[in-house]
């Protein structure tokens, strides 16, 4: 029920200039209210957390950010590190499986998946984006080259947080 198995990601992305004029297209709150936006990836320990991090750290007046997974594995220690790193509070961010979120709704579900997941999770309702990252956790090598890759993550997806979301609303 929260995978899609064998789904073709490449049919779910659009350009990063046509997913911000969408999002802008698609979410008209009222004034006052704030857009919720999910944030899906299979263990919830890396990219959706940062991503919902980033967003509430970027946007706090505009949207209310949440993440969760299918298989969630706990908040990855880098994760949390390269996220404080630039000021970012990791206060609050824990694992949750998708189910903690059945019967709620969001303006926008996002999946921040790499391009090699093919199940990566889905939740029903809301505007589906999805943008390619990388899983940093996967990486070998010293702690000081995986905090690299941990910190190219987060950058790159700042820049997309940044861009994709500050034009809306």
């Amino acid at each position: 029920m929260w995978c899609i198995p064998e789904r073709d990601l490449d049919s779910t992305r659009k350009p990063l200039q046509q997913t911000s004029a969408i999002l802008s297209d698609a979410m008209t709150p009222k004034e006052g209210d704030k857009i919720a936006v999910l944030f899906l990836c299979r263990h919830n320990a890396v990219r959706s957390q940062m991503a919902e991090a980033l967003l509430r750290a970027r946007f706090p007046d505009r949207y209310v950010a949440a993440s969760a997974g299918i298989a969630p594995a706990g908040v990855h220690p880098l994760a949390a590190r390269v996220l404080e790193e630039i000021g970012v509070s990791t206060l609050g961010l824990r694992s949750k499986h998708v189910e903690e979120f059945s019967g709620r709704s969001f303006n926008v579900v996002a999946t921040v998946c790499g391009q090699d997941e093919l199940t990566c999770p889905f939740f029903p309702g809301g505007r589906q984006i999805h943008h390619a990252f990388d899983d940093p956790s996967a990486a070998a090598g010293s702690e000081e080259e995986r905090l690299a890759l941990f910190r190219r993550t987060r950058d790159e997806m700042d820049a997309w947080i940044g861009d994709t979301f500050a034009a809306c609303c």
